[in-house]
């Protein structure tokens, strides 16, 4: 295959790609807008790609999931919903600019000319969002982490080493 027919499957396919993620986020928003999620900590919490999150639970990852297994008190789940409310603009922010920068890194990788200077320009932009993402969700699990018993840290160690190799071994293809 030479190298200019590789360059435009990779293009297709990349193509392909950003109009999957770009459907499933409107059709997301759609939904968000029709049937708006649960407040945070209860069910699926602020859902992938809610503020400032990805995958289940939003930015506080799988606590939400997790919660009624680790037998919070009622105390440990009102200070667990005072941490979210107090981190709620600065998720909503990072949600607005994450959007903001997948979609430019969306638009540049699907113009009409290739330009990677852009498109390399727009994958940092939306890279560095996520890694604030990342820091931002460190950062409430610490806070929640500080409120849990021993015995319940350790429970939830033992649960999150259980859901990395339940996801590693479906990434083999168990």
């Amino acid at each position: 295959m030479t190298a200019t027919v590789k360059r435009m499957a990779l293009t297709v396919g990349a193509g392909l790609i950003a109009i999957g993620v770009s459907a499933g986020a409107y059709v997301h928003a759609q939904d968000q807008n029709t049937n708006p999620q649960p407040p945070p900590f209860r069910g699926r919490g602020m859902g992938p790609g809610g503020p400032g999150g990805r995958g289940p639970g939003g930015p506080m990852g799988m606590l939400p999931m997790l919660g009624p297994r680790l037998g919070l008190t009622d105390a440990q789940q009102d200070q667990i919903k005072a941490i979210a409310a107090a981190h709620k603009d600065e998720w909503k922010a990072l949600a607005d600019r994450g959007r903001t920068a997948h979609v430019a890194l969306d638009e540049a990788i699907g113009a009409d000319t290739i330009n990677e200077v852009l498109i390399r320009q727009k994958s940092a932009e939306a890279a560095a969002v996520d890694a604030d993402v990342a820091v931002a969700r460190a950062h409430a699990h610490a806070e929640v982490f500080q409120i849990l018993t021993a015995d319940q840290k350790a429970q939830l160690k033992t649960m999150q080493a259980q859901m990395r190799e339940h996801a590693a071994g479906q990434r083999r293809g168990r």
